[in-house]
């Protein structure tokens, strides 16, 4: 059998550096996981045992990484007996950490504007994509999260200008913008600075403001809810421009043994299903929806 994941794949004791609380009930948990660190990738996520009373582990993505120093950074929002109980474990402590797990984004060198799109817990995969390609002067990464609860962090307004975005819309993550990021913020919920609205139509905005030879250099990246994922896919398709999307489904094992995860995917070879976890959770979003 095939196991790609065999040789990366790592269970450290993961100390928690630090456990920050935010609105929404969500929360930033960064751990001590050199392993993991070293060798995980934008899209690639960590299965973690929340606490020891719940032995079950859940999967969360990894939002920010330092291979140099040893840690991963994780988004979660607790919604479940696992999160809750992961949400009172305390800095010093150690966590159960499996990873990192999963089929990573894999930009086209030849495409110079990457559209990044990231919906309520979908925005960490978009932070470690962003951050990943601010090393590449080749590349022009515009970012926009949508959430429909306050932040994880607080929203400023943002330093790097974007005439063709509609007036007004100028909140931006601080972290991307002092990157040097291009990014904006949506919501339907009257925040300030936000485009009013799905992320979908401010992607929209930023793309018939694009010349053809512009459009040609664009490709899409997108994490979130099954219903924005669905359409993300169809503006990429509206547009004619390539889409990887990351999936979020339930699991049980995590490494591909108990295919609780599978998911249909339309191939060239006809309908095939595939495991989100190990196949996964990056997929051609135009395999995913047809």
């Amino acid at each position: 059998m095939n196991r790609p994941h065999r040789d990366s794949l790592f269970l450290e004791q993961a100390e928690i550096l630090s456990h920050e609380a935010f609105e929404g009930d969500q929360f930033i948990l960064r751990l001590q996981a050199p392993k993991c660190a070293a060798r995980a990738q934008p899209g690639s996520f960590v299965h973690l045992q929340c606490d020891p009373l719940q032995p079950m582990r859940r999967p969360i993505s990894l939002m920010r990484v330092s291979a140099r120093e040893g840690w991963v950074e994780l988004l979660y929002k607790a919604v479940g007996q696992g999160t809750r109980l992961l949400s009172l474990r305390q800095r010093g402590e150690s966590l159960s950490l499996l990873g990192p797990i999963g089929v990573p984004f894999r930009p086209d060198p030849d495409r110079s504007l990457p559209l990044l799109i990231g919906g309520g817990v979908g925005m960490p995969p978009m932070v470690f994509l962003a951050d990943t390609l601010r090393s590449d002067k080749s590349k022009k990464p515009f970012v926009i999260l949508g959430s429909e609860v306050p932040f994880p962090f607080q929203p400023q307004p943002s330093q790097l200008l974007m005439p063709q975005l509609p007036e007004g819309v100028i909140a931006a993550m601080p972290l991307l913008d002092d990157w040097g990021i291009p990014n904006r913020l949506t919501s339907q919920q009257d925040f300030p600075g936000c485009h009013q609205g799905y992320v979908t139509e401010l992607a929209r905005h930023w793309l018939d403001a694009l010349d053809a030879d512009q459009r040609d250099q664009v490709e899409i990246f997108s994490c979130g809810p099954h219903p924005m994922l669905e359409a993300v896919t169809t503006l990429a398709k509206e547009f004619e421009l390539p889409c990887q999307v990351s999936l979020e489904e339930f699991m049980a094992c995590g490494v591909g043994g108990c295919a609780g995860c599978v998911v249909e995917l339309e191939t060239p070879a006809g309908p095939a299903m595939k495991r989100v976890c190990v196949d996964g959770p990056v997929f051609d979003a135009r395999q995913v929806f047809v």
